[in-house]
């Protein structure tokens, strides 16, 4: 594993992205194999050039969820071309890993090319999808799941190569949180599906639907059903409730240890947490202000992310984050649902997704298990790994 080369003489950096990408063409574009020894510049270049294509396929993806609840036609729309700028910078990014082998080593290349090999098969087939089965209604479709998959994939070669690369400090630091707030983001994403859902189930039965004519009545058509209550929530709610909470809950949760593990420091995790849903909460009035649809707002991520952080102050972690995980996750998704009741009445709208709260028995133990389980198996996978170099 090769470090960031600090102090290596050279030409004077330019300030700019354009003058430092002239910069890396002129006297680093050279091949190499992964883990070569990379100047301190380039891997700040590199890895904020990563921030900003995942920050392109984060606006990108936030305003087509949105797009999708109210129009039916999406060709050339203008969330999948920002979603795109992101996809070309990430393709010169890992062009430039695989060539130089500079900013990665060949665990996280791998990791970034295999990522990136599932996207692009993933583009293409959802496009498949769409003209053959037509409008796909649910964020949790294969296709879909593909495209969140290689992301994720790719997001992990990038935080691997960000951990084993980058020199102590502050800086370090803060590229790792923002990187796990892209890695639980892109996790999260298929939950606005009932974020969004249950919202417009609501405008359509206060007679205000944000979806346009023709998109409501494709949906109806393909159930063979007028444009009535059970059609909207065939389109608008079609996923158990008992998704929901496991996925936003459970599995956050599980990201957040693992933010608040490699960043080691207090209150990493709430950082994590804070920084997603103070995004969200950005995007809301920006999207309400160009006339799209809005979703809730999952603040409840704020208690996990307090719960991993105060289970890592505590003895056995992963038996007391499991109980807080569920019990302050759950209880702050609670007092979001009753939002609405406490301060709107009977006004047809909604805080939070309806949920099945058993799940929270699911909850505690899975967390418990898999947090408990992480431990032994990492030493498996080291113990493994050094008796294969030991049999070569």
């Amino acid at each position: 594993m090769t470090k960031a080369v600090e102090g290596v003489a050279g030409p004077a950096v330019p300030r700019g992205p354009v003058g430092k990408t002239r910069l890396f063409f002129a006297t680093h574009w050279h091949r190499g194999a992964p883990g070569a020894p990379t100047p301190a510049w380039v891997l700040r270049f590199c890895y904020g050039m990563w921030l900003t294509a995942f920050a392109f396929k984060l606006v990108g993806s936030s305003w087509d969820m949105s797009w999708h609840f109210k129009w039916l036609r999406d060709d050339l729309a203008p969330p999948h071309l920002i979603n795109t700028v992101g996809t070309v910078i990430i393709v010169v990014l890992v062009a430039i890993h695989s060539y130089t082998g500079l900013g990665c080593d060949r665990r996280s290349l791998r990791l970034m090319q295999a990522g990136l090999i599932v996207f692009l098969v993933a583009a293409p087939l959802d496009v498949i999808n769409h003209r053959v089965n037509g409008l796909d209604l649910t964020a949790w479709s294969p296709s879909h799941m593909m495209l969140y998959l290689g992301t994720g994939i790719m997001q992990a070669g990038v935080l691997l190569g960000w951990l084993r690369l980058s020199p102590p400090g502050r800086f370090r630091t803060g590229v790792l949180l923002a990187l796990w707030a892209f890695f639980l983001e892109n996790t999260f994403f298929p939950n606005g599906q009932q974020e969004y859902g249950i919202l417009g189930l609501r405008a359509w039965e206060r007679g205000t639907p944000e979806a346009e004519p023709t998109l409501l009545s494709f949906a109806a058509n393909q159930i063979g059903h007028p444009v009535d209550r059970a059609a909207v929530l065939h389109f608008t709610m079609p996923i158990p409730e008992w998704v929901y909470p496991l996925w936003g809950i459970g599995v956050s949760a599980l990201i957040l240890v693992l933010a608040r593990k490699t960043v080691g420091k207090r209150w990493a995790a709430l950082t994590v947490a804070g920084a997603y849903v103070a995004y969200r909460g950005v995007m809301w009035p920006l999207l309400l202000a160009l006339g799209f649809p809005v979703s809730t707002v999952p603040f409840y991520l704020l208690a996990v992310g307090i719960a991993v952080d105060l289970a890592f102050l505590l003895p056995r972690p992963a038996l007391t984050g499991a109980v807080l995980v569920t019990a302050l996750g759950y209880g702050a998704f609670w007092v979001q649902s009753q939002l609405r009741p406490w301060l709107l009445g009977d006004q047809p709208t909604e805080s939070a997704p309806p949920v099945a709260y058993w799940t929270a028995l699911v909850a505690v133990v899975a967390v418990f298990g898999l947090w408990a389980g992480a431990g032994p198996a990492k030493e498996w996978w080291r113990s493994r790994n050094a008796s294969s170099h030991v049999g070569i």
